[in-house]
């Protein structure tokens, strides 16, 4: 629970501790006096966006600490963000005038993220702005869940729902991508049997350019093979050279040099054998000079590929069949993984759609026991004539708290049907109402510490009397604290503070002060009767006090 809040150099504030226990405390003051000031600092603390406005005059920074007695429960949330766990947690906000905001927690600075995942779990606020909420058919909802019991399968809910709205927009991304890709395909096919058709993988083709220069030369290929062929014709080099050897056979056997000069015309001799053989076998007769028109057709076609996808050789081209047959086989895998994940956002969907009736299904068994429970508090806030109902229809399409949509029907006038809340109450009875939902949801939430503002507007007398004994009942396992402007309100409350406006050193102030017993009677009997207290008006006082 809130046990102490200390306020500085914020807006009117120029300091101010105030000290908290157990049970129902309330706030008054004249209007203008400050209670709002307060209320706004300590929305601060609850991790509220701050306004360099709130600065004090002359002041460097505005700081709010709050002291919160914790139990062991919260040991988790200080392990998961890395913070000193005590039984007596400090929390304080500072703004500075430079427009730094800066959070911490016992002394650790923290996000606002971090700051209100604590905070929220400490304090409720509750504003004549919650009021209107009620009209929300989002709110209505959300606030009928947590009095069924039915916030934890709600909240499931949505996660399941957020997925499934992921991971349609992933399959809505891929089915684009694919189907740019499929676009693309037809074309990418033609350019690979385009290429497939030059048979680049032909060895031939590797060699294309000398193989048109054979082509084109065949008569001189021919006429060289036959003049290899020729060597060892008559007089011809094999015969002259052998002549040749014949004299140095003669010498050779007294010269060394004449020897040598012999062994290597011996295999100058069998290699011009060997090589007019060879000649002779091979032909060139094959190169059909008429054969050369369809080379030159096939290196047009590969220099046209070049030029058409700006590579640079075959070897390029032959990449890039290769990479065009791959985005054939990956646009198949892209197909497979698309058509996967469909199934699953297919399932996934109707599993949703179960889990949502289902969810619907437990809203309708519970809903009229609610509205009973409802419709009692409301009679000890004097609406005994309050018809209540929840209209829960499913509807077509889902959304992340699941299939139903929620009419709360409220009639406070007996003879007449009831219609949506949002159409029916007054100001009075839709605070009453709103009383009696956060009176049902404090104890679903066991919240440490509710602050209401002001939710006793519009109503006065019996009616006020009874939001005081409810205001204290709701205390009863832990702080309820109220700004009210009503007597029978204060009268009910455990502690009471008086929030009053000053002249200091030629400046408002504002500042709060804990009332005695008597000085409670006085303040009560001055919210009776206005600024001439009169001895009728503190005799109600005592008795509003005793009662």
């Amino acid at each position: 629970m809130l046990r102490s809040l200390r306020i500085q150099h914020f807006a009117l504030i120029d300091e101010v501790q105030l000290h908290f226990e157990q049970g129902f405390t309330v706030f008054t003051g004249e209007t203008g006096s400050g209670k709002s000031i307060i209320l706004a600092a300590t929305q601060l603390i609850l991790g509220e966006r701050a306004d360099l406005q709130v600065i004090a005059p002359g002041a460097k920074k505005a700081i709010v600490e709050a002291v919160f007695e914790i139990s062991e429960s919260y040991l988790p949330f200080f392990q998961e963000n890395d913070l000193d766990f005590e039984p007596q947690t400090l929390i304080r906000r500072e703004i500075a005038t430079e427009g730094k905001s800066r959070a911490f927690i016992n002394d650790v600075p923290v996000s606002l993220q971090v700051l209100k995942q604590l905070t929220s779990r400490l304090v409720q606020i509750h504003s004549q702005y919650n009021t209107l909420e009620l009209k929300s058919k989002k709110f209505q909802l959300a606030l009928t869940d947590l009095l069924l019991g039915l916030d934890q399968q709600r909240a499931e809910f949505s996660t399941q729902f957020q997925y499934v709205q992921q991971l349609s927009k992933q399959v809505e991304v891929l089915q684009v991508e694919f189907d740019t890709a499929s676009a693309q395909q037809d074309y990418n096919q033609f350019l690979l049997e385009e290429l497939q058709g030059l048979n680049l993988d032909d060895p031939k083709i590797q060699q294309l350019d000398q193989e048109l220069e054979r082509y084109a030369n065949a008569a001189q290929l021919e006429e060289a093979q036959a003049a290899l062929a020729s060597l060892l014709d008559d007089n011809g080099p094999y015969t002259q050279l052998y002549a040749r050897k014949a004299s140095i056979d003669k010498v050779k056997g007294f010269d060394l040099q004449m020897r040598a000069y012999a062994e290597r015309l011996d295999q100058i001799l069998i290699e011009l054998k060997e090589l007019s053989r060879d000649a002779q076998v091979s032909s060139y007769q094959d190169l059909d000079p008429s054969q050369l028109p369809a080379l030159e057709a096939l290196q047009d076609k590969i220099n046209s590929a070049l030029l058409k996808h700006r590579v640079r050789d075959v070897q390029d081209l032959r990449a890039l069949q290769t990479e065009l047959a791959l985005k054939n086989q990956g646009l198949e895998e892209q197909e497979l993984a698309l058509n996967t994940l469909k199934e699953e956002l297919q399932l996934r969907h109707k599993n949703l759609w179960l889990e949502a009736k289902q969810l619907h299904q437990l809203r309708l068994e519970s809903v009229q026991e609610l509205a009973q429970k409802l419709a009692l508090i409301l009679q000890d806030l004097k609406l005994p004539h309050t018809k209540l109902a929840f209209d829960l229809q499913q509807t077509e399409q889902l959304n992340a708290s699941g299939c139903t949509q929620i009419d709360l029907l409220f009639s406070a006038n007996l003879g007449h049907n009831p219609v949506p809340v949002e159409r029916a109450a007054s100001g009075g009875e839709l605070s009453r109402l709103m009383l009696a939902l956060q009176k049902m949801s404090s104890e679903k939430k066991a919240l440490p510490t509710i602050i209401f503002d002001e939710i006793d507007t519009g109503v006065s007398g019996d009616v006020a009397l009874k939001i005081g004994k409810l205001l204290n009942e709701m205390s009863a396992n832990g702080q309820c604290m109220a700004i009210s402007h009503l007597p029978q309100v204060a009268a009910r409350a455990a502690h009471h503070f008086l929030v009053q406006k000053y002249v200091v050193a030629e400046r408002m102030q504002t500042q709060v002060s804990v009332l005695s017993t008597a000085a409670r009677k006085e303040e009560i009997a001055r919210l009776l009767s206005g600024e001439a207290i009169t001895e009728a008006a503190m005799a109600n006082a005592d008795a509003l006090l005793r009662g």
